[in-house]
């Protein structure tokens, strides 16, 4: 029965997955407010039915989505932060994480920057909420830094907002130059770097807010 059992199981997470890469697919060209659930078995080849054992409608396909989306650069970002080394070398590696991951996973990228303010608010608010636990993330990293030491935890959690909402826009900037002028790509790159420089030279003369 175990085998029986397994077949089963991974013909659910194949149909599960089926329906995320048509749903990811479909918005490239529009957004989720406009998709309808036909549309999205349609292009997974399977049924309506199929779709509402999976999820019970949109909204909840577009917060798996997020959770997608951002999973693979929380992971990123987490071991450039872990890694030794002065604040210039920990910038380039962050910018280049970002650019690498921009290239990997455009619709992803895409998906994120087009419903970060779009107009289904369970989705919205999925998207802040991780980028909520994404800064705190960054926070706890930034907090085990020598620099750090007297910060209160307000200031570290501004900081770590700082450097979210940072890399998202430089995210969001480099996936419109790879789509429409890629010669811009590291014309955007050098300037994310001069940024972060510039936020980490105020972050050692900061005294607390």
């Amino acid at each position: 029965m175990s085998h029986i059992v397994g077949a089963r199981q991974a013909q659910k997470q194949q149909s599960r997955r089926a329906l995320l890469d048509a749903g990811l697919h479909l918005l490239a060209d529009q957004n989720l407010a406009s998709l309808g659930v036909r549309e999205v078995t349609r292009e997974a080849g399977l049924s309506p039915a199929a779709f509402y054992r999976h999820f019970p409608d949109l909204a909840a396909l577009g917060v798996a989505l997020v959770e997608e989306s951002l999973a693979s650069l929380h992971v990123m970002i987490r071991s450039v932060l872990a890694e030794a080394g002065g604040a210039e070398e920990l910038i380039d590696r962050a910018v280049d994480v970002i650019e690498r991951h921009v290239m990997d996973h455009r619709a992803h990228v895409r998906f994120l920057a087009r419903e970060r303010h779009g107009g289904v608010r369970r989705v919205r608010e999925a998207i802040d909420a991780e980028l909520g636990r994404f800064a705190a993330e960054v926070g706890e990293a930034l907090a085990l830094q020598p620099v750090s030491r007297g910060w209160s935890g307000r200031d570290l959690g501004m900081l770590a907002e700082l450097y979210v909402d940072h890399m998202v826009s430089t995210a969001s900037a480099l996936l419109e130059a790879v789509e429409a002028d890629p010669a811009r790509v590291q014309r955007i790159a050098a300037t994310a770097r001069l940024q972060l420089r510039l936020i980490s030279v105020g972050r050692r003369h900061w005294q607390g807010s």
